[in-house]
């Protein structure tokens, strides 16, 4: 809307050669509060005035003093200006008319000239001229819009697809286009959305279709997607209508996503990871498990048997976590009597008991601003039980004898090998406790599932003990690698360490061989397990396919980087 400011803060410019004309001019738009008038002589005059103040209007005598108000029309025309131009002439004609109004001039004015007529004019040709300026600035805007649009349109990596009302395909991103590409060789693009569906696997025509009925927006969901090969893809989908401001329906834009999480390749396989050596695919998973949980200050409980590396993934899920930099307290709460535990974990008062002569911080207190690792959880008293849950409840805690609470910010690992479901169900372990301590688990799968492993292991630690030891033993032969190997591992990672521990003791030479090894190991092949394990127990032969290290040999190069010592 153009306001009365708009039009009387405009700038003109009168151009005629008799000074009471301009004059004239000039009193009447001032009076009417006009309040940039601007008058010249001739062509020379107005040129100088229009390039020092750009105008809103020009009024101009067609006749001037040995010139013509044609011409200056027309040298404001090679100049850019392109503000209206009203003509005053006394005599009109064709001719004239159609000079001036080839060269672009607003409208006529003949003489005599009186003030409404004047006024009338200068208002109308403002107003074309405030209307002409806003219609570029907002075609201006919606270029400039557009090209944003565009940009935003090309550079997205989301799979973006329009479509009218009939379904037909109006537009698609670079993204979709590179896809459809990716997927045919070709850029014979589908022309309309059910060939899209069809041919390339999006599931989008239930989603258009329900805008299309209900005008509204489809929000995001997620859709498995079955492939040829490998796991099923995770699609994000979402539609939405396009409307203009008016409401008008035009189609519906389609956004799609693969959030898939990407696939591990061969190459992409860990072969240590704070301290663990294994490449199987079970341990590739643990890996990833701990590297995803360690980020989230969340309690975590580690299950697996004996020897397994529990208190491995403690130290690890610390490693990776915000609080790397605070304690990491470690308290084995099987190796402690009952009646000293709670002390231990929660401190005590002087005087509390016997022997208590001066105030101890607890375990638990210790571990502010870090982790606190309760191994064989499992083993902990009812009373304990109790005490423990109270404190991951509430997060403070009191020590034995004292009175006022202490609050302590840590994160608390736990690990068991015990089967705490089938305590819970015995009654002998609270199920509110067990349910707060296994807000995620990560299980270690035992040696005797990830033989493929054995190889690493047993190489990492024969150059582990080379250098605690002093001994030049280098190597294992293929018959005592083929020995490891077939043994079921009771007590897993921890006895291989001992087994190789021996080995390297006992060696002489710089090869381990089948003599180094224990009679059980030697003794133990695919259908002869000692110690009656359980046959079960004992995987079959590894799949072709399987994630292999390099084939044993006496030869075979131990690992070039020794990590911590493989424990529990």
């Amino acid at each position: 809307m153009i306001t009365e400011e708009q039009l009387f803060d405009s700038t003109i410019i009168i151009v005629d050669d008799e000074e009471s004309i301009r004059l004239t001019f000039q009193l009447f738009l001032d009076r009417a509060g006009y309040r940039h008038v601007h008058t010249v002589a001739n062509i020379g005059e107005a040129l100088t005035q229009v390039r020092a103040t750009p105008p809103d209007l020009i009024i101009s005598d067609i006749v001037l003093e040995g010139e013509s108000g044609t011409d200056l029309l027309r040298q404001l025309r090679d100049e850019g200006v392109d503000c209206p131009v009203v003509m005053v002439t006394g005599f009109p004609n064709l001719q004239s008319a159609a000079e001036a109004v080839r060269l672009g001039a607003f409208d006529y004015l003949s003489k005599p000239v009186n003030k409404e007529n004047l006024l009338h004019f200068t208002r109308q040709a403002l107003k074309h001229r405030w209307l002409d300026r806003e219609k570029q600035e907002l075609q201006a805007k919606n270029e400039r819009y557009r090209q944003y649009m565009q940009a935003v349109f090309r550079s997205v990596r989301d799979i973006i697809v329009t479509v009218d009302s009939d379904l037909r395909i109006v537009e698609m991103n670079e993204t979709a286009i590179r896809w459809i590409k990716e997927k045919t060789g070709t850029r014979d693009f589908p022309r309309d959305l059910e060939e899209l569906d069809r041919l390339y696997g999006l599931p989008c025509i239930e989603d258009a279709r329900l805008v299309l009925d209900q005008r509204q927006e489809v929000r995001e969901h997620r859709i498995e997607c079955p492939m040829d090969s490998g796991p099923p893809r995770i699609i994000s989908m979402n539609a939405a209508p396009i409307k203009d401001e008016q409401g008008t329906f035009y189609g519906v834009v389609l956004v799609a996503r693969d959030i898939s999480p990407p696939e591990k390749t061969e190459s992409s396989c860990r072969v240590q990871f704070h301290g663990y050596v294994g490449i199987s695919p079970a341990m590739q998973e643990v890996y990833s498990l701990i590297e995803n949980v360690g980020k989230f200050d969340t309690t975590v409980l580690v299950t697996g048997e004996s020897g397994t590396g529990k208190e491995l993934a403690a130290e690890a899920l610390h490693a990776e976590s915000y609080r790397r930099d605070g304690p990491l307290i470690k308290v084995d709460c099987a190796s402690i009597p009952e009646e000293l535990l709670e002390s231990e974990l929660f401190g005590h008062r002087k005087g509390s008991f016997t022997g208590a002569d001066r105030n101890r911080v607890g375990r638990i207190q210790q571990a502010d601003k870090g982790t606190l690792f309760l191994d064989e959880i499992g083993d902990i008293s009812p009373k304990m039980q109790l005490r423990l849950l109270r404190f991951l409840q509430e997060r403070t805690f009191y020590p034995v004898g004292g009175d006022e609470p202490i609050s302590v910010d840590t994160r608390v690992i736990t690990a068991t090998n015990a089967d705490l479901r089938e305590k819970v169900r015995q009654g002998t372990f609270r199920e509110d406790l067990y349910y707060r301590l296994r807000v995620i688990e990560i299980n270690l799968p035992p040696l005797r599932e990830r033989k493929q492993g054995i190889p690493l292991l047993a190489n990492h630690f024969i150059k582990e003990f080379q250098a605690r030891l002093g001994h030049q033993v280098t190597a294992i032969s293929d018959q005592a690698l083929d020995a490891l190997v077939n043994y079921s591992w009771p007590g897993n990672v921890r006895e291989l360490k001992h087994v190789i521990e021996r080995a390297c003791v006992l060696c002489q030479g710089s090869t381990i061989q089948t003599t180094h090894l224990p009679r059980e190991i030697t003794a133990a092949t695919p259908d002869n397990t000692p110690h009656g394990s359980d046959r079960n127990a004992t995987p079959s032969p590894l799949p072709p396919d399987a994630d292999q290290p390099p084939a044993p040999s006496a030869s075979l190069p131990v690992a070039d980087d020794p990590v911590t010592a493989i424990r529990q």
